[in-house]
């Protein structure tokens, strides 16, 4: 046998311990994103089937007439008061706590729950959102390789899918919600000096007519009609990930509480 051929053989054999051993990385960290998702939820609905608690005051404020929590984030709340509620799309991997915290806006773009750094983090508040007060909520989460966090909300360039999974739910820490999603768009980050509508500036959005603006720009953006639209009064709520076939790219799933 030849010396190049030797020094193939071991280049090919190389790169296969190479290749096996990230397939195992990988492997491995996906097991434990699930794991640790699925003892979050099972946390969540076991307090929410104990019964006879109910819900209970905000540890938020000791003020009268306060919202209630409800009682399935209890164990959540004390263990991490940075949770805002939990995010569900049936027939999809995405069933997350839905995180904020207010002295850094980007802390779990590389935490988890129990804040330890995690290149998966967990979806987030944007720092201009709040589950209450707010007409337009955004919600921020990792397109992850490996499926997890928000990978999923790509199916929703096809329309079909869409027509499928019109509705999500997100339960804040006092109310369970469920939304219809008006449009599903594909944008950027654009530079700050940039004159073109930017989806995720939603703290220019306040008054009547920058509402209609907003929701008229967005859709113009929409990969396709869904028949359905919003007005000022409505309640929004934005997810948000990165889409890679541009620079920058994000891809944004827009929908509105339902009554």
């Amino acid at each position: 046998m030849s010396k190049i051929k030797k020094i193939l053989i071991v280049v090919s054999f190389l790169v296969l311990v190479f290749s096996l051993v990230n397939l195992t990385g990988t492997f491995l960290r996906d097991y434990d994103e699930r794991k640790k998702m699925e003892e979050l939820d099972i946390s969540r609905k076991g307090e929410s089937d104990k019964g006879g608690g109910g819900a209970f005051p905000s540890l938020l404020s000791d003020k009268p007439n306060e919202p209630v929590m409800l009682p399935e984030f209890k164990e959540l709340y004390e263990r991490n008061p940075d949770i805002v509620g939990w995010l569900k799309i049936d027939g999809t991997r995405i069933e997350y706590p839905v995180m904020q915290n207010l002295q850094d806006a980007e802390y779990y773009l590389n935490h988890d729950f129990d804040k330890r750094e995690n290149k998966s983090g967990l979806p987030f508040l944007d720092e201009h959102s709040r589950t209450n007060g707010t007409d337009i909520s955004l919600i921020h989460g990792h397109h992850m390789k490996s499926g997890w966090m928000f990978k999923d909300l790509m199916k929703y360039k096809k329309e079909s899918y869409y027509k499928e999974h019109s509705t999500f739910q997100f339960s804040t820490l006092y109310e369970k919600q469920d939304y219809e999603i008006i449009a599903v768009i594909l944008s950027q980050v654009y530079r700050k000096s940039d004159d073109v509508f930017k989806y995720y500036q939603i703290e220019n959005v306040s008054t009547p007519d920058e509402f209609d603006s907003y929701v008229q720009n967005i859709q113009k953006l929409a990969l396709y009609d869904t028949g359905v639209t919003a007005q000022f009064g409505d309640t929004l709520m934005i997810l948000s990930t990165c889409e890679y076939s541009t620079p920058n790219g994000r891809l944004a799933v827009i929908a509105r509480k339902l009554k």
